[in-house]
């Protein structure tokens, strides 16, 4: 049977989204799943992890998993995979998930496919849909030879969905001592960033700007717009080179995917670059004074005017019949 493991990453003591994405593939790729959580908190999430598909639950919640940066997990992921040999671990795309992928990658001596799409054993063989160029092109790729294939996979590749009447998973101890060579890089501090309303990353609703808001000061349109509408805020990448937004903001292929159930483009022109974080939003409403915007391309609706003079009546608008 082929063995698939998933890496939990825990922030905060709390599972990350993305790793329940992929415990959610996982079951579907295989009926032995096993979930590696690393850090405080870590048995805790057992319960939640068993609920989108793992069998099994291996825990190790010694604080150097937060207290230094990825070698001490990327260790531990090791020694686990030379001792059991799975066919295959899933990791999200993350800050940590890349660090950690490329240091087994170096230390195993296995491949590793970053930014897949979708999964699929065919025959015992792997195959993996990455896109390519912008998202313009899907590759599919495979990888021969060795025992455990690496995969990485970006955020919201797939949905996150609990099973009803998931049995409780089976939960080990992992016996691991942290060698003195995985505590070189401390981490001095985590900031997280303050922020109202729902996560950009999970919101149902995303109103994102471009340049078309021609100055910083009037995303607060768009603030109002996203409150009005129980939604986030986003921007292009070009706004947020330009300071106007954090970098937590910007949507596309070095931004957040987003795929929320409306995402409404107000002075976003339409690169690929932007569009390949959004285009799997179910509606997309743009708002752009330029007619030919390659944006309107991927629109359900598609208004023509000045964002600066629309999105005040809209908010207006969604405001009075909210009464």
């Amino acid at each position: 049977m082929t063995k698939v493991w998933v890496f939990a990453e825990l922030t905060g003591g709390q599972v990350q989204r993305v790793s329940l994405e992929l415990l959610t593939k996982a079951r579907q790729l295989s009926d032995d799943v096993t979930a590696i959580a690393l850090g405080p908190g870590a048995g805790g999430q057992a319960a939640a992890l068993g609920q989108y598909g793992a069998k099994r639950v291996l825990v190790h919640e010694d604080p150097a998993y937060e207290q230094f940066l990825s070698e001490p997990a990327a260790d531990t992921l090791a020694t686990l995979i030379e001792q059991e040999k799975p066919d295959l671990l899933l990791i999200g795309t993350t800050y940590n998930g890349r660090d950690i992928a490329s240091r087994l990658n170096a230390r195993l001596d296995c491949g590793v496919i970053t930014d897949a799409a979708q999964l699929s054993f065919e025959g015992g063989q792997l195959k993996v849909q990455v896109p390519w160029y912008s998202a313009t092109t899907i590759v599919d790729a495979t990888l021969s030879g060795g025992i455990t294939r690496l995969v990485l996979v970006r955020p919201k590749s797939f949905a996150s969905e609990a099973l009803e009447g998931a049995p409780v998973p089976q939960v080990e101890q992992i016996n691991a001592q942290i060698s003195p060579n995985a505590r070189r890089a401390v981490v001095v501090e985590n900031v997280v960033q303050a922020s109202e309303g729902p996560k950009l990353e999970e919101a149902g609703v995303v109103v994102s700007g471009g340049r078309g808001l021609k100055q910083a000061e009037n995303f607060k349109l768009l603030n109002e717009l996203a409150a009005a509408l129980g939604g986030a805020v986003g921007a292009s990448r070009a706004v947020v080179d330009a300071g106007w937004v954090p970098y937590s903001y910007q949507v596309g292929q070095t931004g957040k995917t987003v795929k929320p159930g409306v995402y409404v483009a107000c002075g976003i022109s339409g690169a690929i670059q932007h569009t390949v974080g959004m285009k799997g939003a179910k509606y997309i409403i743009a708002i752009n004074t330029d007619p030919d915007a390659p944006i309107f391309k991927f629109a359900d609706l598609g208004v023509v005017g000045d964002v600066l003079k629309v999105v005040p009546a809209l908010t207006a608008e969604i405001k009075r019949r909210k009464g």
